[in-house]
């Protein structure tokens, strides 16, 4: 055997070391937010849906239970009983002028009833000019997208004329269905409607316009039923008793996977948990992930009943929240001075392009805290409107979330996070009844909130 030259053999084993070493080194652990997409990426696609009180939604607070654990952390769960709706196998059948099969999807709280036949008429935006005359009793109703009615005035006005079915036009195209609640107060509602996608609503409204009858089939098997279900938070000791919340809800509809609504937030939220965890801050850290938001804000109604007197410095809701270009102060004009200077005092290329806004707006887990007396933000964050238009339906799934998208979103949301937790000079003082009153009349919510069911708090309390 011919032997290796000296230089030859000192070069090989010096590489051979190289290797070696590098082998040894533990690879780089992922950023907070790459993590969170990775465990975003196994619940969407190993658990699925997550409707309030189905088997995939326990599965879903088990799993991020398991993962706040084994990050050292100490996840407490918030039980509660809350209504809740199964989807059934529902039909809705064109019988003439020939047969066919709609792609439909009730909307929550609509109930189980007899198959019932009807002919179509067409409601236009569901306004009480809209509805022709004659003998509706019996019929099906066609709603056009874009109506300006909160769903509990639409109904109630088509129940009153006898109509026994809505179906209304979904906004998007492409066979898209928006999934939804029909009653955000959680009450069965008085007549089954449907989401119907767009192209065949504008089919059926033709014929219904050039004078063809429009006879359907529709058979509910949907029922609403009692949920027991959780929230399950997370609290960061702070140096104060004080504390900043976070939430996102957990919880999903049921024909997609809920990874835009809200599967970010969900990630968003453990990849706080990750990127906070350690010394304590100022003010303590309370990270919560509802259930039942979809269902009319649920979880977040019952956690904040659970406040008392805790002292609350602010609560940051991530409801789909994509890059933020703006935080808005949702209303309360106390927050405004104090996320001004935040802004500006982000390097320039990171500051947010529109800066602070200053708008109520409700249909999420903030508006109970609010109510509460709770001062809340949330961000302008629009999600790419190529992704954003297939939430709460099939193609709401883990590849609309990009690792980048989640990257880009929390390095905004834990800035502010860490400058809202380690600000003392932010108190926790719960806003008056009567600034509470003004935050709901001032932006015209009262019609939604009677909706939900919600109440302002007197306005002469204190």
């Amino acid at each position: 055997m011919r032997s290796v030259p000296e230089p030859v053999r000192r070069a090989t084993l010096a590489l051979a070391l190289v290797a070696a070493a590098l082998a040894a080194e533990p690879a780089s652990a992922p950023s907070p937010a790459a993590a969170a997409h990775a465990f975003l990426e196994r619940l969407a696609d190993e658990v699925g849906p997550r409707l309030t009180g189905s088997p995939g939604n326990a599965a879903a607070l088990d799993r991020l239970e398991a993962e706040l654990r084994a990050l050292g952390l100490a996840p407490e769960r918030q039980p509660f009983t809350a209504p809740g709706w199964i989807r059934g196998d529902d039909e809705v059948e064109v019988l003439a002028p020939f047969a066919r099969r709609l792609r439909v999807a009730a909307l929550g709280f609509s109930s189980a009833h007899p198959a019932l036949t009807g002919e179509l008429v067409d409601i236009g935006l569901g306004r009480p000019g809209d509805y022709p005359a004659g003998e509706l009793r019996g019929r099906v109703g066609l709603l056009a997208s874009g109506s300006p009615l909160p769903a509990a005035d639409y109904v109630g006005a088509a129940a009153a004329r006898g109509l026994a079915a809505i179906l209304f036009i979904n906004r998007e195209g492409g066979g898209q269905l928006l999934a939804r609640t029909g009653s955000p107060a959680g009450q069965p509602l008085p007549l089954p409607v449907y989401s119907l996608a767009q192209e065949e609503g504008r089919w059926l409204g033709r014929l219904v316009a050039r004078g063809i009858p429009v006879r359907l089939r529709v058979e509910t098997r949907s029922r609403c039923v009692p949920v027991a279900t959780a929230n399950l938070r997370v609290v960061l000791p702070g140096r104060a008793p004080s504390r900043v919340i976070v939430g996102a809800h957990l919880d999903s509809w049921d024909l997609g996977q809920g990874a835009l609504d809200n599967g970010i937030g969900v990630a968003q939220l453990l990849a706080l948990a990750r990127a906070l965890a350690g010394a304590p801050r100022h003010h303590a850290v309370e990270l919560i992930w509802f259930n039942g938001e979809e269902q009319g804000l649920q979880g977040s109604r019952h956690a904040a009943a659970l406040l008392g007197a805790k002292p609350v410095v602010a609560m940051l809701n991530l409801d789909m929240i994509g890059v933020p270009v703006a935080v808005n102060a949702l209303g309360d004009d106390a927050l405004v001075p104090y996320l001004e200077r935040w802004n500006a005092a982000r390097p320039a290329g990171l500051r947010l392009p529109k800066g602070v806004e200053n708008t109520n707006w409700m249909g999420s887990d903030h508006t109970p805290y609010q109510l509460a007396g709770v001062r809340a933000l949330t961000f302008n964050a629009p999600l790419p409107r190529e992704a954003a238009r297939h939430y709460h339906d099939l193609a709401d799934t883990i590849d609309k979330v990009t690792p980048q998208l989640l990257e880009d979103s929390v390095a905004v949301i834990l800035d502010l996070v860490r400058a809202l937790a380690e600000e003392p000079g932010l108190d926790a003082a719960r806003r008056p009844a009567a600034e509470t009153d003004a935050l709901f009349t001032r932006f015209g919510l009262d019609a939604r909130l009677r909706a939900f069911g919600l109440r302002r708090p007197a306005a002469g309390g204190g």
